[in-house]
């Protein structure tokens, strides 16, 4: 008797320090996902529903040959099975590793005036054009401006707009200094951070449980 009476207490804590375990990562991941959701200096890029029970976000950018190819190859799909179905709200965040980058986020921004379907196509096209765009920055996004109804002055106006400039660069300090991020592609799904491109099929593998809890 005496020693089950020891045995018992003994395995409620090893229970008890069991779900205090399981639950650390959990509200880890719940307080990342609230530090990502936090609103930024610039307006997110933001499609989908805002009822959406997934939201994924990526920090990309315009310089970046890995995001390019997500977009063009992944994206696509992500956005016909998930985005468009409702299951999933997408955001799109700059984090320029450079001023190339910088720039043509800028630009992008200045085109699309918040409409969020429209940024988007301007950095679909900024991604085709990513090898003129590295090497002749200049001459590449007064093309696009031009190509967008803009002329060559309000182009240049725009990449010359401080505040946009320092709204960007507190934005990638928010995503650096708080979010971690030191890379691009990096995504957040519901709070998990993975970095990299991922394929579609990667991608899928992490959804598709979070629709069956």
């Amino acid at each position: 008797m005496t020693t089950r009476r020891r045995v018992l207490p003994l395995l409620c804590l090893v229970f008890a320090l069991g779900n205090i375990a399981l639950a650390l990562p959990a509200r880890a991941q719940s307080a990342l996902a609230a530090q990502v959701a936090k609103p930024v200096s610039l307006p997110d890029i933001a499609i989908g529903s805002a009822k959406a029970t997934v939201t994924i976000t990526e920090y990309a950018s315009m310089s970046c040959p890995h995001c390019a190819a997500w977009g063009e190859n992944v994206f696509p799909m992500l956005r016909s099975r998930y985005i468009d179905t409702g299951k999933v709200r997408f955001v799109f965040r700059e984090f320029p590793l450079d001023v190339k980058a910088a720039g043509a986020s800028m630009l992008a921004r200045c085109i699309a005036k918040d409409d969020a379907e429209k940024y988007l196509a301007v950095t679909a096209t900024m991604y085709q054009q990513l090898d003129p765009l590295l090497a002749r920055t200049k001459e590449t996004l007064t093309l696009i401006g031009k190509l967008n109804g803009m002329s060559e002055q309000e182009v240049a106006a725009c990449e010359t707009d401080q505040s946009l400039l320092d709204k960007l660069k507190a934005d990638q300090q928010y995503a650096l200094q708080t979010l971690k991020v030191d890379s691009t592609p990096t995504f957040f799904v519901n709070g998990q951070r993975l970095k990299g491109a991922m394929s579609f099929e990667e991608l899928d593998a992490i959804l598709k449980p979070m629709f069956k809890r």
